[in-house]
């Protein structure tokens, strides 16, 4: 907003008498003295969180005017979110004022005038510097709420327990170790935060609380609770997770008014029967501890909807689990049940659970079951470049005796062989080889494959410099959530394949072995053979009992496979109502896990591929890998029609599936469908790499930055599946490289795979918002691999790189963390300029989700052991404010404070059809033809025509206008023209009581 811009609005205000005036997120670094004159203002917002958009809206105010003192009728000041460091002694004036915002800036010191303010009753503190409380703060005794988190506090003054009026009192991420007596004259407290603290103990006077309802003590060092917790008969919620708590006094029992307690991250072994006296509990969180066993009296949480037990040491279920009605959720990920882990649910704890009808279907239907069978079953992957002789491994494997053909065909896609070997208890243990592709086209969809519980076999020959071991030792590490490799050299003709197998194991952990060996000679193939057979066999999951059920169902599918290729969900269910199964949950269970497995592919998430099984999951991978692989297709580098397609897929046995099968291309984003040319794909994999010409506006740009430490093939072509329809011109898009326009702003991305990194830089008006976008997309990708580690490199905004093509960048992860510890960063370009770390992440992103996205790349790395699985990073920096405060797998609402954002979509806006000043050329044109008609230049009878056309063209161009935006591109022309009468000026609104009273609108 410039000066001028907000003189007018001054004015306005003050001829207007308004009481509220809003001047957040103006970046004003000086208030005027005109803004003195409002006098009948009773609130002012130079500083807030803005909820609909999800992000902080503050200024740039390093000091406040004295003309504040002037506006004496002021009820509520917002100052959150500026740079203040003091405050003006004029403030002492506004001796109305009942709320007073003063978070996010930097004092270190409150001014004595502050006292004065007797009549306030709520003030916010929280994310300053103050490592001390001066004693005048005990003179506001109408305090209601105070909110002092994220300071640098280290003992709490006598004085606090003067305002005997609060209810609400924010102490989180201090450095406090121990709370003084008078924390328990504060009996009208209904809410206490102390999280985050280096507390060991708690005063017994915590139990003269009585009106708490809730506490927050998580990520303290509590080592046990005081009897007198037993008196906080009216707590609803209590939060004790990442403590060193190893037993539960027996009075916890006492606070049967409990919705939600957390105990995760703790020491505890037991748990007392009294914890069955909660009966309003819906929350347990009990993660990571040490539990073998649940107490009885558990089945008496009648009211409980979520138990969260992953990460401890269960290995059988309580019958009265099943008795828990109101359970939904419930969470076992991380223990030794023997429930298999894709029922489980995803290992990564962000992630939700299994499904609770599963699990518990699964766990009781073994042990309800006098007839089960263990699983001996698993996946061999074969993996690395084309001509290695993975091909001839597995038919090796399947038969030592197998003739190698040298001129036999290069696997295309993948192909799956079944082989099987007798184990020492006589039981038969089966093994489904994938054996995969070598060339680079199939690199990009190892992501859908390349799974857990398996064992790798990495081969390779003689051309040494065809074989990267980085490259495929870092792909199964990354993909395989680190399953076991070995590698097969195959010596052809006895030539050597020498490798630095010690280097080697130092980097990856999960290398088990290299062997080598001649498949023509069979030269070590038996050693081969007994290392494989006893890898397979050592897998975790090996010896699962499973219903013999899914033996037998398993056994008919693999019947109908015989002259099948695919069957349809009805003929599936009706396959297993034959053998005994009557619950299509239970079914739908069973294909799921064989999904998992590799046996069959079931895609139940998606509306069409649902409706049918895959029996070979070669049939399907074969057909899409069939379309890449068609020279027509390459030769016009990945465009293809679906007259194409069905030529390609002419054989009897695609004929019928066309569609699906263009549906798995999709899903494994190999391909998407061009804007505005229906039934017209591109597969981004075969794309022309050369980079097409245009132009680029190198002014002002923002440029972020990918760098990873092992860069998976593909990320890149998924990005430019998800984003297809904002590719500009549908044109500019190659291998490498694609221009994301959305009218507002341009993105280049491009990928340096040499270097493991991809740019992205941004031009235009709305820069940031469109960054923002892509980012969000990239992270969406990143998060669908487990185990990948990178850099988000954030361009520096000192005056020397702010608009350079070479900015120098920082880690996301090092300027949080000097973020939290409340210093300014130092560029290298300038190195004497100091750079503020909130500002330089807020120019360039959407702040709180390049924040959300580090602490989930945080959880996962410290997720790995078993570990508490909550974030340190951002836990120092800010603190959910509004209506909810998160933590772990917690969410619970509470009065309005300081909010950490929750994770969500970019916001969607419909366009206008009156952009480009196409509105005020068509009001001139009605106004010039008024004024010719009253000029007696132009007849009536023209005048009404002209108007009629005039409407009839304003709505014909807001309708292409319209259509222009891919969101509407599939609405009817009726639905268009509603949307341009209603956004019409003035009219609109009596247009859509009109198109309300035909039954639209």
């Amino acid at each position: 907003m410039t000066r001028d811009e907000l003189l007018q609005l001054i004015d306005r205000a003050q001829q207007e008498g308004w009481e509220t005036l809003d001047l957040a997120g103006n970046d004003l670094e000086e208030l005027p003295p005109e803004i003195g004159r409002l006098t009948r203002l009773r609130t002012l917002i130079l500083g807030k969180w803005d909820e609909e958009e999800r992000v902080w809206k503050g200024n740039q105010l390093r000091t406040l005017s004295a003309v504040i003192g002037q506006l004496t009728n002021l009820q509520t000041l917002h100052l959150s979110g500026n740079q203040l460091r003091t405050l003006p002694a004029v403030i002492k004036q506004l001796t109305n004022l009942r709320t007073l915002h003063l978070s996010g800036n930097e004092l270190i010191t409150l001014p004595e005038f502050l006292g004065q303010l007797t009549n306030l009753q709520t003030l916010y503190l929280y994310n300053n510097g103050l490592s001390t409380l001066p004693e005048f703060l005990g003179q506001l005794t109408n305090l209601h709420t105070l909110n002092l988190g994220s300071n640098q506090l280290s003992r709490l003054p006598e004085f606090l327990g003067q305002l005997t009026n609060l209810q609400t009192l924010y102490l989180f991420d201090n450095l406090l170790s121990t709370l003084p007596a008078v924390i328990g004259q504060l009996t009208n407290l209904q809410f206490l935060h102390l999280s985050g603290n280096q507390l060991s103990r708690l005063p017994v006077v915590i139990g003269q609380l009585t009106n708490l309802q809730t506490l927050y003590l998580y990520d303290n060092g509590l080592i046990t609770l005081p009897e007198s917790i037993g008196q906080l008969t009216n707590l609803q919620s209590l939060y004790l997770g990442n403590n060193k708590l190893s037993r539960l006094p027996v009075v916890i029992g006492q606070l049967t008014n409990l919705q939600t307690l957390d105990l995760s991250s703790n020491k505890l072994s037991t748990l007392p029967e009294s914890l069955g006296q909660l009966t309003n509990l819906q929350t347990l969180n009990l993660s990571s501890n040490g539990l073998s066993t649940l107490p009885e009296s558990l089945g008496q949480l009648t009211n409980l909807q979520t138990l969260n037990l992953s990460s401890n040491g269960l290995s059988t279920l309580p019958e009265f689990i099943r008795q828990m009605v109101s359970l939904k959720t419930l969470d076992l990920r991380g223990n030794p049940v023997p429930i298999p882990p894709e029922i489980l649910g995803s290992k990564e704890p962000y992630k939700d659970p299994g499904d609770l009808k599963a699990i518990l279907n699964f766990y009781f239907q073994v042990q309800d079951l006098a007839e089960t069978e263990p699983l001996y079953e698993a996946k061999l992957l074969i993996v690395g470049e084309g001509g290695a002789g993975k091909t001839s491994l597995a038919k090796k494997l399947e038969d030592k005796d197998y003739d190698l053909d040298s001129k036999e065909k290069s696997t295309e896609g993948i192909e799956v062989i079944r082989w099987s070997f007798p184990l020492p208890n006589g039981q038969e243990f089966r093994v489904n080889i994938w054996d995969f592709g070598g060339q680079e086209i199939y690199h990009a969809t190892h992501q859908f494959f390349l799974t857990k519980r398996s064992l790798y076999a990495l081969v390779a020959d003689d051309r040494q410099e065809n074989t990267d071991f980085y490259y495929w030792l870092n792909v199964v590490e990354l993909l395989s959530d680190n399953s076991p490799v070995i590698i097969i050299k195959n010596e052809k003709q006895d030539r050597q394949c020498p490798i630095n197998e010690r280097q080697l194991r130092g980097e990856f952990t999960n290398l088990e072995k290299t062997l080598a060996t001649n498949l023509q000679t069979n030269r070590g193939l038996p050693e081969i053979k007994d290392a494989v057979q006893r890898y397979l066999s050592q897998l975790p999951h090996i010896g699962t009992p499973l219903p013999k059920k899914w033996k037998e169902v398993r056994a008919a599918l693999e019947a109908a496979a015989q002259t099948n290729n695919y069957i349809s969900i009805e003929d599936y269910f009706q396959l297993c109502q034959q053998n005994g199964y009557t619950d299509r949950p239970n079914m739908l269970q069973l294909s799921h896990y064989l999904h998992d497995l590799g046996v069959c592919l079931h895609f139940q998430e998606d509306d069409l591929l649902k409706k049918t099984i895959i029996l070979k999951p070669e049939w399907g991978t074969t057909a899409v890998y069939k379309v890449l692989d068609t020279k027509k297709v390459k030769a016009n580098y990945g465009r293809f029609t679906r007259d194409d397609l069905t030529e390609i897929w002419s054989d009897a046995k695609y004929a019928d599936m066309c569609g699906e099968l263009l549906h798995l291309m999709m899903r494994f984003k190999l391909c998407y469908e061009i804007r505005d040319q229906p039934h017209h794909y591109i597969s981004p994999q075969l794309l022309d790499i050369e980079q097409p010409s245009y132009n680029w506006d190198t002014c002002d740009n923002l440029i972020l930055r990918y760098k990873y430490d092992f860069m998976p093939k593909g990320i890149l072509t998924r990005l430019i599946v998800e984003m297809h329809q904002s590719i500009e011109q549908q044109t500019l898009v190659w291998k490498t490289g694609v221009v994301l326009s959305n009218n507002r702003a341009r993105a280049e991305v491009i990928e340096y795979y040499h270097r493991g990194e991809i740019t992205v830089r941004v031009s235009g008006n709305d820069k940031k918002g469109w960054l923002s976008v892509i980012d969000h997309e990239f992270d969406k990708i990143h998060a669908s691999y487990k185990r990948l580690k990178y850099d988000k490199l954030v361009p520096c905004n000192c005056t020397i790189c702010k608009g350079s093509q070479e900015p120098h960048a920082y880690p996301m992860e090092r300027l949080l963390q000097f973020l939290q510890d409340r210093n300014p960063i130092q560029c290298q370009k300038k190195p004497y300029e100091l750079v503020d770390v909130r500002r330089l992440i807020d120019d360039a992103l959407d702040f709180e989700a390049a924040v959300r996205e580090e602490q989930r790349k945080d959880e996962q790395r410290q997720s790995g052991d078993g570990a508490f699985a909550g974030s340190t990073i951002g836990t120092l920096i800010y603190q959910p404010h509004q209506s909810e405060i998160t933590q772990g797998d917690i969410t619970v609402n509470e009065p309005p404070q300081p909010q950490e954002p929750s994770p969500s979509e970019p916001k969607v806006t419909l366009p206008s059809a009156f952009r480009n000043g196409m509105f005020y050329v068509l009001v001139f044109e009605v106004v010039f033809c008024v004024i010719a008609f009253f000029s007696r230049d132009l007849p009536l009878p023209t005048l009404i025509v002209i108007l009629i056309a005039t409407l009839l063209a304003f709505v014909l161009i807001g309708v292409f206008q319209l259509r222009s935006d891919d969101r509407l591109s599939e609405k009817t022309f009726g639905e268009l023209v509603t949307l341009v009468l209603e956004q019409l000026p003035v009219l609109g609104g009596f247009f859509k009581q009109v198109l309300r009273l035909f039954g639209r609108g």
